[in-house]
């Protein structure tokens, strides 16, 4: 009996896996494999087929055919033996009896077939002798394993005794430190009050000269004895505590901080607080008068469509460097929206803006706060609009999931609204646990996916007439449709809704009026589809 090729083939003719145990050439193989399918006929009880040269011996596996390629001299009841043998091994290394199993055990189906078979012949082997021997367990391997896993717990022992050791030692170092210093102080403060008893000076003071000298004395006990206690003086160059294992808790907290990073983890650094201003916050004015509108948009979108909530809260600030440029009023000049509530600051003069659009103080002989930083400004008029009116939305969000066998499709496209020209948008899709990234097939922007939060951000750096429109297809293992919301949505514009432009500044004490400039701002706040 001699066995030329063990083989798991398709009903169509496909060929998963494929095992020679003799020479034979790759044409030859593909041959009679790929002629197989042809000679197999329906209806028949037997499950061997024989050719002029070779027998074919096959076993039905659900989809698949378990195939055994032999000679036409060989025993068909040993063959028929062996081809038992390997319809046993099958399932216990595949676990799915389709192509998609067979292809992922591939070379563990190979390594049991030769277990099973040498050079065509059958080994006098079980199923448990085969998967022995596949697996390979080696007790001195294991003996091995175990005695090198004991030598690196010992060296972690010897390790932490070490660190130990040196941190009690830092400690006695600095309890001796504090020790001396104490020791000084003590003896410093009792000259100093052996010397004021001797000379018969009193810390009331009376004469010239003892109160002179006991001031002088005074002020030096008061600065020596103000540093703190136990602490070495400024000049000193001990080194501080810990520094001596600073260097390997550092790397230890870089090699974590990397590997959140590789996750998609976003790592905020550390930094220390400076007295300049940050380099993320907007830049510091330098118009003697600076005018901010900004509007922050609160939107909740429903999945199906329609607007479940929508809040526009505007305000407008004045910023002034100079005092000299204090006493003036803004003239304004809004869009006309009917929908928008303005109300000013109780300092205003409400009738001097319904009347001419100025915003100016009560009281014309005061003039406005002024200031550099951040929080220099101050408010002179804000605006509130609600609507449930789906055209003024300025983005509108359509997923649509689908599950097709094994994964799901999502589908997910943006409208935005001509009125505005939308900036550094981000929509963010939770996902369901993955171990990888999703495969996205389609997507006008770029893409990044969040490992950590499980999060797919698509981002667009510019939504204007060009790209009104766009759509992203990704796919995933099945999941619920709900997993997939809510759709969180970030983006920035130039115009608001308010269309609020400053048209003058209107100097109360004469003169030309002061330069100014104005900053316009549309935030989207909180911004989702639920």
């Amino acid at each position: 009996m001699v066995v030329l090729a063990a083989s798991i083939v398709s009903k169509s003719g496909k060929v998963l896996v494929s095992r020679q145990f003799v020479d034979m050439s790759r044409i030859r193989i593909e041959g009679l494999l790929a002629a197989f399918p042809k000679l197999v006929g329906t209806g028949k009880q037997h499950t061997y087929v024989e050719t002029e040269n070779v027998r074919y011996v096959y076993h039905p596996i659900e989809a698949l055919y378990l195939l055994l390629v032999t000679n036409k001299q060989s025993n068909i009841l040993e063959d028929l033996d062996t081809l038992r043998l390997l319809s046993k091994l099958v399932p216990e290394y595949s676990l799915s009896m389709d192509e998609e199993g067979i292809c992922k055990t591939a070379f563990d189906l190979i390594f049991a077939f030769d277990e099973v078979i040498s050079l065509g012949h059958k080994e006098n082997v079980t199923v448990a002798q085969v998967k022995q021997y596949c697996e390979m367990e080696s007790h001195e391997e294991k003996l091995h394993k175990l005695v090198l896993q004991s030598k690196i717990n010992e060296t972690k022992d010897v390790m932490k005794r070490k660190a130990s050791e040196i941190d009690k030692s830092k400690i006695e170092k600095n309890r001796g430190d504090k020790g001396g210093f104490m020791s000084l102080q003590s003896m410093g403060s009792g000259k100093i009050d052996n010397g004021l008893g001797d000379m018969g000076i009193s810390s009331g003071g009376g004469g010239g000269f003892g109160s002179s000298s006991g001031f002088g004395l005074g002020a030096d006990v008061e600065s020596f004895s103000s540093k703190p206690k136990g602490r070495p003086p400024s000049s000193a160059t001990a080194p501080p505590k810990g520094l001596g294992m600073q260097l390997g808790k550092s790397q230890r907290t870089n090699q974590f901080l990397e590997s959140l990073k590789a996750e998609g983890e976003v790592i905020v650094e550390d930094v220390q607080p400076s007295v300049g201003p940050s380099k993320s916050a907007a830049p510091p004015p330098t118009d003697p008068v600076t005018l901010s509108v900004e509007e922050k948009l609160n939107v909740s979108l429903k999945r199906d469509g329609g607007v479940s909530n929508f809040d526009l809260q505007g305000t407008l600030s004045l910023q002034i460097l100079n005092q000299e440029d204090a006493h003036i009023q803004v003239q304004i000049e809004t869009g006309g929206n009917p929908g928008i509530l303005f109300k000013t600051h109780p300092n205003m003069n409400k009738e001097l803006f319904s009347n001419e659009n100025i915003l100016g103080l009560k009281d014309p002989n005061r003039p406005f706060p002024t200031g550099q930083g951040s929080e220099a400004g101050v408010g002179l008029l804000k605006w509130r609009m609600q609507s449930t009116d789906e055209s003024m939305v300025p983005l509108t969000i359509n997923c649509w999931p689908s599950v097709s066998g094994n994964e799901t499709y999502v589908s997910i496209e943006y409208e935005a609204s001509s009125m505005f020209d939308l900036r550094n948008v981000v929509i963010s899709v939770p996902l369901p646990a993955l171990r990888e990234a999703p495969s996205v097939r389609q997507i006008d922007g770029e893409w990044r996916f969040d490992s950590r939060n499980s999060v797919l951000e698509w981002s667009i750096v510019l939504i204007d007439n060009s790209n009104r429109s766009g759509s992203m297809e990704f796919v995933v293992p099945p999941a619920d449709s709900s997993v997939f919301f809510p759709i969180s949505v970030r983006f920035s514009a130039a115009t608001t809704f308010s269309d609020l432009k400053v048209v003058n500044i209107l100097p109360l004490r004469g003169g030309a009026p002061p330069k100014y400039a104005q900053r316009t701002q549309l935030i989207a706040e909180n911004y989702q589809v639920v």
